[in-house]
């Protein structure tokens, strides 16, 4: 059995920033990582497998339309200084409400914003083109050196984690449309054995699950709250474009 490394390194310190965009004061949610970690994401800018530096998460206008979003997110990382290789993500919901979930070393931090929510085995038609931006976004950090397969593996983990905390918290649905997901791990040293396996049941998946089953499963039950916030002011929901009250946990059949 291969001896599990110790977490030595210094926890994710994720900052709140605000640019002026759209004559609005939106705040964007970034990791500046450093070097000596591999990511493997979802994302649109710094998607795939590969050594990264830095993550950020930028919030956008509900109804985002911009047919470039990795230019977008390009300009975005250069006016925080955020320079060499990164991952950039973005979404509509709530930054600044950022959920955090920590198991033995490992961490979650997750925006979620449920306002279309789905299953993933839908009839309903594929849509070409890019989605709105991700509305369940999860950034995960495993303190050990991840194979490419353990890192994919990550990705499963993480995903059947978020689809466990949104049952949880009585949503009827696996996630929405554009959910994103970023797993950091450690790159290995010269001699180092690697960790091969990233599921559920091995000993850091188990962690990674039950690190972003808690923050998701937060982010949900705060989602929750605000949406019902927003319902009882009789605003629109600003994140699904929907009158208020029109998506409902109890109801959500996706699709």
């Amino acid at each position: 059995m291969t001896a599990l490394p110790h977490p030595r390194d210094a926890r994710p310190t994720p900052e709140l920033v605000y640019r002026d965009e759209d004559g609005t004061r939106r705040p964007s949610l970034v990791w500046r990582a450093g070097p000596g970690l591999r990511m493997v994401s979802s994302a649109l800018l710094g998607g795939g497998i590969g050594e990264r530096e830095w993550v950020l998460n930028a919030q956008v206008r509900p109804g985002y339309d911009r047919m470039d979003p990795m230019a977008h997110l390009a300009e975005i990382a250069a006016s925080l200084g955020l320079t060499g290789p990164g991952v950039g993500l973005m979404t509509a919901a709530e930054v600044a409400a950022w959920t955090h979930g920590l198991d033995e070393g490992v961490e979650a931090l997750v925006t979620t914003g449920i306002g279309i929510p789905t299953w993933a085995a839908s009839p309903a038609p594929g849509v070409a083109g890019s989605p709105p931006p991700g509305t369940i976004n999860i950034v995960a950090i495993v303190p050990a050196a991840l194979s490419d397969a353990a890192l994919v593996n990550a990705v499963a983990t993480v995903t059947e984690a978020k689809v466990q905390a949104l049952l949880d918290a009585g949503y009827a649905c696996t996630g929405t449309p554009s959910d994103a997901i970023c797993v950091a791990a450690r790159a290995p040293v010269v001699g180092e054995v690697v960790e091969p396996f990233g599921g559920p049941r091995s000993p850091w998946g188990a962690r990674l699950a039950r690190a972003v089953h808690r923050a998701v499963l937060s982010g949900a039950a705060q989602d929750r709250v605000r949406r019902g916030e927003r319902a009882a002011r009789t605003e629109p929901d600003p994140q699904s474009g929907a009158e208020p009250g029109a998506v409902r946990a109890d109801a959500a059949q996706g699709g």
